[in-house]
């Protein structure tokens, strides 16, 4: 355990991808199976320890600890894993000697919840303030260090012949502690066999299209097609199995039963999840109410039925069509939903266009309010795991803008736990006694360092009331708030919900008086 708090401790203090990357290597070339199997898990984000709950931390902490100490302590700090770890009291006689980290993590999953409490004491007792940092961070399910699943196992590649893409592709049929995986990196055993596994094969991305590679493109090289409002996802179908995927690899299958259960044929498919009601299309807010289930009930399945617009087609049959290019890849995806008519599947329509400035004019107006932009891909390029240059593009739409008076601010994670930097903003609205403020959106990105910095001092400054973690401001800041989208959502008081809000531009300039209206961001929605 101390080794993997270590490591997490050095990538909590350094910024630089390639130094992430070697360190994360370096511990697993001096680490035994299981241990850096169960790390590597834990900096991917695949361990789940759903026996220990945040407030069985908090809980323990205010039975071991002067509550009001640790109010006061958690206020300031605002990182509950580094406030317990700091305040937690040495026992008064030596424990044991620290736990493994694959021997924690099994006594964690093995326990039942009334033990749990008695466990998570233990071994906070077994360990010193860093070692009680990481576990606790472990265990509450984010370690906030900076490293994705894809930096992870970028790192994993560091470690044999084997490159990244090729890691991509076995990743998502093995589980930790991955010790076939381990053991064909390092040169032991053969690649993992997949031809009989329904598992996630990673998806291709895009680069955003900015104005200065927009001369270097050729429109004749390319092909258009609508960047659809939904969630990218992977349909795969094999031997009566079939998978619906996230871009992540999740496996969501449960949560759309009306779109799996009558699939026919076999391959793996990339498209767009979408609610479609007999063939029109819903808007994003839609399917929102089927995300993040584990079951769905009748009247979801009738009220928001899901269904995918398919892009791209992988495997036709056990038949490997990454290698082809894309116009070859549509022809053969044509052919196969042809064949196997489906109500809940359809083809993303190519967009015709004779340059890029037609094109443009169509990007700034779809003919559906669901669509949030363009895609451009080269006619000839494979289907390539990550992020290739080059050959596939995402033009969207320009962010509206509007502009909201800063409201509530909370302080963040992490490295920015000392600082405020979740910002509640709303507009203006009608109301008995005159016009209100309601709030309309959340933001904690879209600023800089410095910029932060400021924020962090006016809600320190002009703090009216507070609420918990949470500060009541004075309501004079104004900020210009831009988003993707925006729909009409009843779990909104203002009636209304924003897509990817982020802070554009810090209004000092602009009284709070003349910040936009209810009204205003009502009528940027496309009914």
């Amino acid at each position: 355990m101390e080794a993997f708090a270590e490591l997490l401790d050095r990538l909590s203090h350094v910024g630089a991808r390639n130094v992430k990357v070697r360190l994360i290597a370096d511990y697993m070339r001096r680490t035994p199976d299981p241990d850096r199997g169960v790390a590597l898990a834990a900096l991917a984000g695949e361990l789940s320890l759903k026996t220990v709950k945040p407030a069985l931390v908090r809980e323990l902490a205010g039975a071991r600890t002067d509550p009001e100490l640790f109010r006061l302590s958690y206020d300031y700090v605002g990182d509950l894993a580094e406030t317990v770890a700091l305040l937690w009291p040495a026992p008064e006689t030596p424990a044991n000697a620290a736990p493994g980290l694959a021997e924690t993590v099994e006594r964690l999953e093995a326990a039942a919840r009334k033990d749990a409490p008695a466990l998570v004491a233990e071994l906070l007792d077994r360990l010193d303030a860093n070692g009680r940092w990481a576990l606790l961070k472990l265990i509450t399910g984010g370690l906030r260090v900076g490293v994705s699943a894809r930096l992870a196992r970028t790192a994993l590649a560091e470690l044999g012949a084997p490159g990244i893409d090729e890691i991509e592709e076995v990743w998502h049929a093995l589980a930790p502690p991955y010790g076939p995986l381990f053991d064909w990196i390092e040169g032991r055993a053969p690649k993992p066999d997949l031809s009989e596994a329904v598992v996630f094969r990673p998806l291709m991305l895009s680069h955003a299209l900015d104005d200065a590679e927009r001369p270097r493109l050729d429109p004749a090289d390319f092909r258009a097609e609508w960047k659809w409002d939904g969630i990218r996802v992977q349909l795969a179908l094999h031997g009566g199995e079939r998978r619906l995927f996230s871009r992540t690899g999740d496996d969501i299958s449960a949560a759309f039963p009306d779109l799996l259960e009558s699939l026919e044929g076999e391959g793996v498919l990339d498209g767009e999840l979408l609610v479609m009601r007999e063939g029109a299309l819903g808007r994003f807010n839609d399917l929102q109410q089927r995300l993040n289930r584990k079951t769905v009930t009748k009247k979801l399945l009738a009220d928001f039925p899901a269904g995918v617009r398919l892009y791209d087609i992988l495997f036709d049959g056990a038949e490997d069509l990454r290698g082809l290019g894309f116009d070859d890849r549509r022809t053969r995806l044509e052919a196969w939903a042809r064949a196997r008519p489906h109500p809940r599947l359809d083809l993303s329509p190519l967009v015709p266009f004779r340059d890029l400035d037609e094109l443009e004019s169509r990007r700034m107006d779809p003919p559906h309010p669901a669509i949030e932009g363009v895609m451009l891909k080269r006619a000839d390029s494979p289907y390539r795991a990550g992020r290739p240059k080059g050959l596939w593009y995402k033009w969207k739409r320009d962010p509206m803008t509007v502009d909201c008076v800063l409201l509530y601010a909370q302080r963040g994670h992490g490295k920015r736990s000392s600082l405020h930097s979740d910002f509640t903003f709303g507009v203006w609205r009608g109301g008995e006694a005159g016009p209100e403020l309601v709030p309309v959106g959340k933001a904690y990105f879209g600023f800089t360092d410095a910029e932060l910095a400021e924020l962090d001092r006016f809600v320190r400054n002009h703090t009216v009331d507070r609420y918990g973690p949470v500060r009541a401001v004075e309501a004079k800041l104004v900020l210009e708030i831009a988003f993707d989208g925006i729909h009409r959502s009843k779990r909104h008081k203002s009636g209304v919900a924003m897509r990817f809000p982020r802070i554009a531009r810090i209004r000092w300039d602009k009284p709070a008086a003349e910040a936009d209206r209810l009204e205003t961001l009502e009528a940027l929605i496309g009914e």
